[in-house]
């Protein structure tokens, strides 16, 4: 993830390397260097001291042999990432040293550390000295500034600020009726206790399929949402299976599935359908897509909101429509969906500036 890759660039691996971190969920530990070590701090807001003195995290760090750096509770987030320069040096399997707790594979030992452990670091002494005067001569030992989280879209519910993820259509979109792709889209879901590594569970407006959310076995790939016979969703995080049997009714993008995984339990999100840009070209209305919109003038803006104001003036809904459309030509009027039981799911039609 996002978190990862940038504990890695400031603890000096280079990305192509795919040094291996220490992942922490919700709390962090206490971790002696037997050597000098190069090391950087990211992801959850983790308060971190090394011999007892606060070190701040995204910032290339310098520990010398005997020290110890204490990692407490996350205070934001859920996942924080230590990294070392030559990353931990445990033995690779499949091609890859990270842990699989539930198969009992790779790491060390296949399982969680436990107190006592000892982890090897790839990186010779000499190196350590040689990667942190480097540093220091770039004067890249200070913290980052903006880029110490992904960049993550919000959505404004009244007076609620709930994280945006954004997802694709599909593969099995036709497998849920207009009524549950409507639920799914423009309903609040909150994280269940029940999330791992290898997913997180959603609760929130069931997700009406046509005939049931059963399919023959496919492919799974990072980000997929699949939707249980409970009409719940699930959304697939890196240790997501290859293959499975539930119906998906969209692809979380890459760019958003970091933030994600930094959710804890009980946390809200709000979901967007993104159209293609090859659906985008076949509509008939493509050019408003694609096409710059024209230029106006101070003045012209001036009389239009003008038209706007008369119209609010009024209380007239048909002029108020007709002053929107004048001053918005992309505004469209919002429809509804019976979901039954008295609830109705507000539906924006396809507006021409998303």
């Amino acid at each position: 993830g996002y978190a990862m890759r940038t504990a890695n660039l400031l603890a000096g691996n280079p990305q192509a390397a795919g040094a291996a971190v220490l992942e922490m969920t919700l709390q962090g530990g206490k971790y002696q260097f037997d050597g000098d070590t190069v090391f950087a701090l990211a992801g959850a807001d983790m308060p971190a001291a090394l011999d007892g003195r606060p070190v701040p995290a995204y910032t290339p760090l310098l520990a010398r042999a005997g020290q110890v750096l204490a990692i407490g509770a996350a205070r934001s987030g859920l996942r924080g990432y230590l990294a070392v320069f030559g990353g931990v040096d445990t033995p690779p399997v499949l091609g890859s040293r990270s842990t699989d707790l539930k198969c009992r594979m790779g790491g060390l030992d296949g399982r969680a550390l436990k107190a006592g452990d000892v982890l090897p670091i790839g990186a010779a002494p000499a190196m350590v000295e040689q990667r942190w005067q480097q540093i220091c001569a770039k004067g890249a030992n200070r913290p980052l500034g903006t880029v110490r989280t992904p960049a993550r879209p919000w959505r404004f519910l009244g007076g609620r600020k709930l994280p945006l993820f954004r997802a694709v259509p599909g593969p099995q979109t036709d497998a849920f009726t207009a009524v549950g792709q409507a639920a799914f889209v423009h309903g609040v879901y909150a994280l269940t206790a029940d999330c791992d590594r290898m997913a997180c569970k959603l609760q929130g407006p069931q997700i009406e399929t046509v005939d049931g959310a059963d399919i023959v076995s496919d492919g799974i790939v990072a980000g997929s949402v699949q939707v249980s016979a409970n009409g719940q969703p699930i959304v697939m995080l890196a240790d997501h299976q290859t293959t499975g049997g539930y119906a998906k009714i969209a692809t979380v993008i890459s760019a958003d599935l970091s933030a994600m995984a930094q959710l804890r339990p009980g946390e809200k999100l709000y979901e967007e359908l993104l159209i293609a840009s090859r659906d985008i070209e076949q509509t008939e209305n493509s050019q408003i897509f694609i096409e710059r919109q024209p230029a106006i003038t101070p003045g012209e803006l001036r009389e239009k909101l003008e038209i706007l104001q008369e119209a609010l003036e009024k209380d007239d809904s048909s002029c108020i429509r007709e002053a929107l459309h004048r001053v918005v030509p992309t505004f469209h009027e919002p429809e509804e969906v019976n979901c039954g039981q008295g609830a109705e799911v507000r539906i924006p039609q396809q507006a021409a500036f998303r």
